[in-house]
């Protein structure tokens, strides 16, 4: 069930973590800080385990970011320690047990830092109130962060998720403190957009991720660690038709080269357009290049 053990006593950080946005980097940055007073180390508890997340709101569609770049995040952020649980395994704990067996036991945590809305145990039965009582019980320390604001508005993950949704993903990224991204394989496709000058690469995103509104995105594209500004089509291809299922497509500008079978990190910055049916490919190659024109002029001179 767990990643990793430590017998030395650490500054732990609790949360899900979902999206690492800029509320959650200031639960680990405190963390850390307090850490480096007490000279213990930063532990960070989080879940893995992608589609079977808890479900919110009746909705499988809630991630913002798979483990795997959860977890480069926070080790970039400084945990060196991540103890990942599958929400399956934990889920019927009662608070009392989670605190005991996990963030007593084995975090072996010296000092606690969480939100002021953090809950656990079953059923999110356990508040910040009864999670203070029970670090008292043991004598460890607890710091619990506010709130941070964008704009006057709270950071939260439900925030950012409605704001992906809506296409507003310029707001989502100054919520989270980066840009939402997907790092998904390239797929074979029809390969339509070679023949007007467009080529394109093909990823779907996995279901339990947030999915954006259906559009035109400016974006970036990560190839072997070099960005190439980019173009991005989220939606089901009107005008060529994908048998209504919904598939990304982004090209690359300045890229030549095969993708097929490679993972590629694709960076939204900014919605350029709602997805449209055109008359035929010469009008889609039309407002391709619009699109890759307005890019270049208000949003790559500064990405």
């Amino acid at each position: 069930m767990r990643t990793e053990h430590t017998q030395k006593k650490t500054s732990a950080a609790l949360g899900f973590f979902d999206g690492l946005h800029l509320g959650h980097r200031a639960v680990i940055e405190a963390a850390g800080k307090a850490g480096g007073k007490l000279g213990i180390p930063l532990a960070v508890l989080t879940f893995r385990g992608e589609p079977e997340l808890p479900k919110f709101a009746g909705r499988h569609d809630m991630g913002l970011m798979t483990y795997g770049d959860r977890e480069d995040m926070l080790r970039a952020l400084g945990a060196q320690h991540i103890f990942a649980y599958d929400f399956a395994d934990i889920r019927d704990m009662q608070p009392e047990a989670f605190f005991d067996i996990i963030v007593a036991g084995e975090m072996n945590a010296g000092y606690v830092v969480c939100g002021e809305d953090f809950r656990f145990g079953k059923g999110g039965s356990g508040d910040v109130r009864l999670l203070g009582e029970l670090c008292e019980e043991r004598g460890i320390g607890l710091e619990t962060v506010p709130p941070v604001c964008v704009n006057g508005v709270p950071v939260s993950s439900t925030l950012i998720r409605e704001l992906i949704r809506k296409g507003d993903v310029s707001g989502a990224n100054e919520q989270l403190g980066h840009r939402f991204s997907l790092e998904l394989p390239v797929l074979h496709g029809k390969q339509l957009g070679r023949t007007i000058g467009f080529p394109t690469i093909n990823q779907v995103i996995p279901e339990f991720m947030v999915h954006p509104k259906h559009g035109v995105y400016a974006s970036r594209a990560f190839v072997d660690g070099t960005a190439f500004p980019a173009i991005t089509d989220i939606g089901v291809k009107p005008t060529v038709g994908s048998g209504g299922s919904e598939i990304t497509e982004t090209h690359l500008i300045g890229f030549s080269g095969d993708l097929y079978g490679k993972n590629v990190r694709i960076e939204l910055i900014r919605f350029i357009r709602e997805e449209k049916k055109f008359s035929g490919l010469d009008e889609l190659k039309a407002q391709l290049e619009t699109d890759r024109a307005f890019a270049e002029k208000n949003i790559f001179t500064d990405w």
